[in-house]
């Protein structure tokens, strides 16, 4: 096709005129809804698709419907039935079906399914039977937007540069610092405050731990394994790690004596160990320190630790050997362990349970504790042999309990039904409403309607109408149009007014589910303390008195079956609902007011469900195989209670597709690099790439912010000019991770010339985020440096050749995030994404390319794909089809051997002829992957240039276009005769009119001269 046909192939795509699709699931007349006919054509507006299809014309929609219902088969359901009993009988694990079937035939064939206890799958034209459980999307089903064929092509000019690039790289062919941690700085010696002391003694003597002391050390003393439950305020967390000291100096064992006690976050790490300090007259880092990420405070005298339980590298299991520098593995330098707030069940709480289990019959004299505020004392006592258990009572005062319906009936709030709030009975808002709808909503709705309660638990059945007799019928109706989908702001707000009008003085403490619930409640009220469930246990607030529960909590969960990570507001469980409230009693009685029925609260579980059977397992897996702790699904079985086995080898493939594991489940070099990274393993994945390709600084940084927070903050009020601000850091790269980087440089520069406060403020970034970025970033470079990717003797230039080069760095970004692949696919004025696994996408809120409506290039990678009200991709990077084919997974030859494909099929590409170049590239990075000493740069420099070559020879990011704004870049105009054309064939004439008559702007005439017919004839008039 010439120089610039590639370019020219792509637009003629996007011109073409768009064929009319028929509505995938045959329908009948009463059970059409003309805006889910709309949306499934895609025609996004009333004109459909090229005029062919009217769906708002009822005439039309008459006679189209009935055109459908003469052209659908009769089931014969006895043939069909037999079909199904031989599948069951047989091997076969699926039928799929694609007969033109009305609705209900189908769903007739599905009664069928769930009859013989099998599995049915309605999408589009296709019925799919499975014996076993089915994913929400099969892309081998969507016939719209499932794989992919395109036809790549290279002009005949850069594939002869490419070639001679390569050429010249075979000629050429035969040719510390670790652990560095940072502190806070010097701490003030202590003033003599003898009376201090005293009155601190005299504290700790009235905690209820005090009481239980001899007893505690005795069992300590008596047995390896003690569990210990606390209500909050007893002192567990700073006395019992103290009567241990105490009790081993006392004894003569102070020498010998190392206590570790873990903590779930860092500024609990800090503050305990700040606090014990504080009550032993000493200087944190003296006998008590702490260990958390980047930051420490210990000295060789110090013998009670607090640390941060977080998984750090390969150096043993979690933060335990890093802290204590101890490298035996059986913890021979540890006397002590304690392991605080076991009741979140945190991924690490858990790993390291399975490993301490395995070691204690090799250390007799290793002393376990396990503590809590609220703990299920008898499974973690058989885990560990009939343990034996303490409990401590709290220092507490008695505290009322309100339900929902006490609540309606003391502040006369009436609630409307979620149906009230929209015009009309559009089934496709109520099905959406439905879909919300958890568990224990949907159970008490079915209650109400029905007016009996079934059985929960060991209750007896309840008389709805017996049970709320004495409140009001204003009462009963609410209860009636009540939803536990989503939290009643207004609600809230009136049960605030009525404490404020109504109760005694004291502070209020109100649970919510996240920021954006705060953030629209803040803006009504004043001197009230909002707050999420960290306000259960991690932080204390003395003068509560009204605690307001609304019973639910964003809780990370994985669907396996749909490889998707949800994030949505749950349920909590009952354990946390009292540890809720009791913040209502810590200095005098107080009263919690639960905004959700007794009903739904006796139905919660006991116990939130431990991290590990709710995310994804791949960089636990990866140090399960690092450690030498066998296969991973047999080290997991001995779980306290294990994951989903499809959990499990959902994270083995993708450690498998990324290169950390080979086909055995074995470590490959580059797993075992991998591991010592405290990363995920495709951010990890991504910064060796960035080291080995010269884009280290860049890599640095979204690795850091990746693994740590997003520094962009959002203030109440003023979402637009933060989200203004973050798009001016990405300019028009179209990625959420150049922004960062480019933040960060700002940052620096600010910070160099003494004015980064005032950069942060003006730019909406948070100072604190982003110096702890900066000590992650030295943090990285000395275990790059270790593991020999690094060597700092040469200096950073050595390492940054390509950190400008955006294309470089997109590239060492599809590296890393593979295989976190969307399809950019136009649809009209606006951009459709599309995944493998969950088919349709949208970009999150919060991402630079929110507002994006269409995109330069076909893809994009993604940091991470996680369901809320929708199913978004975050931090997102538009990328070339040669930054995929180079930088992406395994190529595998297609079934005809002449094209590629990825992602199991799910991508094909009409290039076969780039594998040579692949195939060079891949050998250079497995030999620095095996020797990370060889020079890539000097050896592979060919080779190198030619892959940089090769993605600028596709720079077509000419615009982004946004809501009544078009902004031109990348080459210049005249001498790109292909972006001219491609202008004129996608965008709106008016837009580009001020280049027409630009001295600089060349004739069609001399345009149309180069190009062939066909590709003259799709030009506009």
């Amino acid at each position: 096709m010439g120089e610039f046909g590639f370019h020219l192939s792509l637009c003629l795509i996007a011109l073409t005129p768009k064929v009319a699709v028929e509505v995938g699931v045959p329908t009948p007349a009463a059970e059409v809804d003309a805006e889910e006919a709309a949306a499934e054509d895609g025609g996004g507006g009333r004109g459909g698709r090229g005029g062919e299809q009217r769906w708002w014309d009822p005439v039309w929609r008459a006679e189209r419907l009935r055109q459908k219902a003469a052209e659908m088969e009769v089931l014969d359901e006895a043939e069909w039935w037999d079909k199904m009993n031989q599948m069951k009988k047989g091997q076969e694990q699926e039928m799929i079906i694609k007969r033109n079937f009305s609705r209900s035939d189908q769903q007739v064939l599905s009664d069928m399914a769930y009859e013989l206890e099998s599995h049915a799958y309605n999408k589009g034209k296709a019925l799919v039977v499975s014996k076993v459980p089915l994913p929400n999307y099969r892309v081998d089903l969507d016939e719209h937007h499932g794989s992919t064929q395109k036809q790549i092509q290279m002009s005949t000019e850069t594939e002869r540069r490419v070639g001679n690039l390569l050429d010249v790289s075979r000629d050429t062919k035969s040719g510390d610092d670790s652990g560095v941690t940072s502190s806070r700085g010097a701490t003030k010696p202590l003033p003599d405050a003898s009376n201090s002391v005293k009155a601190m003694l005299s504290f700790r003597e009235k905690l209820p731990a005090f009481k239980v002391k001899a007893e505690f050390l005795k069992a300590v003393a008596q047995n390896q394994v003690l569990v210990v439950s606390g209500e909050t305020g007893c002192g567990k967390t700073t006395q019992l790690p103290q009567f241990i000291l105490e009790e081993e100096i006392s004894s003569l064992r102070g020498a010998n004596c190392n206590i570790i006690c873990t903590q779930p976050r860092r500024i609990s790490a800090i503050s305990v160990a700040a606090r014990i300090s504080s009550e032993r007259g000493e200087n944190v880092g003296e006998t008590v320190g702490y260990q958390i990420r980047i930051e420490s405070k210990r000295s060789a005298q110090t013998r009670l630790l607090f640390a941060q339980l977080e998984c750090y590298s390969d150096s043993w299991y979690c933060s335990i050997l890093f802290c204590c520098q101890v490298q035996d593995p059986y913890l021979n330098g540890v006397s002590h362990l304690l392991v605080d707030e076991i009741h979140e069940r945190g991924m690490n709480e858990d790993f390291l349970l399975i490993i301490l289990r395995d070691l204690l019959p090799r250390r007799p004299d290793l002393r376990l504790i396990l503590m809590s505020a609220t703990i299920n004392a008898d499974l973690f006592s058989k885990y560990f042999g009939n343990a034996p258990t303490i409990h401590i009572s709290g220092l507490t005062f008695p505290v009322a309990e309100l339900f929902l319906e006490d609540v309606l009936q003391k502040t006369r709030y009436n609630i409307k039904s979620e149906f009230d709030n929209y015009q009309g009975s559009s089934r496709r808002r109520r099905k959406e409403l439905d879909f919300k709808k958890d568990n224990l909503t949907a159970l008490f709705e079915a209650c109400i309607q029905r007016w009996v309660i079934p059985s929960y638990a060991a209750t007896k059945d309840v008389d709805i109408d017996s049970e709320y007799k004495n409140y009001s019928a204003s009462t009963r109706h609410s209860l009636e149009a009540w939803s536990g989908s989503q939290i009643d702001l207004g609600l809230v707000e009136a049960t605030i007014l009525h404490i404020c009008r109504h109760e005694a003085d004291g502070a209020i403490l109100v649970f919510l589910t996240g920021w954006d619930d705060i953030s629209k409640l803040l803006t009504r009220l004043k001197k009230i303390v909002l707050a999420t469930n960290i306000a259960e246990s991690s932080i204390t607030i003395d003068d509560v008195v009204y605690v307001i529960d609304c019973g639910k909590a964003k809780e990370t969960s994985y669907d396996a079956l749909n490889k998707l990570a949800c994030l949505l507001p749950s349920w909590i469980s009952k354990a946390s609902a009292h540890q809720r409230r009791g913040r209502a009693g810590r200095v005098q009685p107080g009263v919690c007011y639960r905004l959700y029925p007794k009903l739904i609260h006796d139905a919660m579980l006991e116990y939130q469900l431990p991290e590990i059977l709710r995310t994804p397992l791949q960089e636990l897996c990866l140090h399960i195989k690092s450690l030498q702790l066998g296969s991973v699904g047999s080290f997991l079985g001995k779980a306290l209670q294990p994951p989903d086995p499809l959990s499990v080898e959902n994270a083995i493939e993708l450690l498998k597709t990324i290169g950390a594991l080979g086909d055995a489940e074995e470590l490959t070099p580059l797993g075992r690099h991998l591991c010592t990274l405290p990363l995920d393993p495709n951010i990890g994945k991504m910064l060796l790439m960035g080291a080995i390709f010269q884009c280290l600084n860049p890599a640095l940084t979204i690795a850091a912010a990746l693994a740590h927070r997003d520094p962009f903050v959002l203030p109440i009020n003023r979402k637009e000019e933060a989200d203004a601000a973050k798009r001016s850091f990405a300019g028009d790269s179209c990625s959420d991770h150049i922004a960062l980087v480019k933040a960060f440089e700002g940052y620096k520069d600010a910070k160099r010339n003494g004015r980064e406060r005032a950069f942060c403020w003006e730019n909406f970034l948070s100072p604190v985020t982003l110096q702890m970025m900066e000590d992650m970033r030295n943090q990285f470079i000395d275990l790059l440096s270790d593991i020999g990717f690094v060597d700092k003797s040469r200096g950073a230039s050595a390492y940054n050749q390509y950190s400008h080069d955006l294309e470089m760095v997109c590239a060492v970004l599809c590296a890393g995030l593979y295989p976190n692949v969307v399809q950019c696919k136009r649809r009209g004025k606006r951009t459709a994404f599309y995944t493998k696994e969950v088919g349709k996408v949208d970009i999150h809120p919060a991402s630079v390319n929110a507002g994006v409506h269409l995109f330069p290039l076909p893809y994009m990678v993604y940091s991470e794909k996680v369901k809320t009200t929708s199913i978004f991709v975050r931090d997102s990077t538009n990328i070339s089809d040669y930054a995929l084919l180079l930088f992406g997974g395994n190529l595998i030859p297609s079934k005809t051997g002449e094209d590629i494909e990825m992602l199991g099929g799910y991508l094909h590409f009409s290039a076969s002829h780039r594998r040579k170049l692949r195939g060079e590239l891949d050998k250079l990075l497995n030999r620095k992957v095996e020797e990370p000493g060889f020079d890539i740069s000097v050896e592979g420099k060919g080779v190198v240039s030619a892959v940089v070559e090769l993605l600028h020879s596709q720079n077509v990011r000419i615009f982004v276009t946004r809501p009544n704004r078009a902004e031109f870049l990348g080459e210049d105009i005249a001498s790109s005769p292909k972006l001219v054309i491609m202008l004129l064939m996608i965008h709106p004439l008016s837009s580009i009119i001020e280049f027409v008559n630009s001295p600089s702007m060349i004739s069609l005439e001399t345009l149309s001269s180069s190009m062939a017919p066909s590709e003259t004839a799709a030009l506009p008039s």
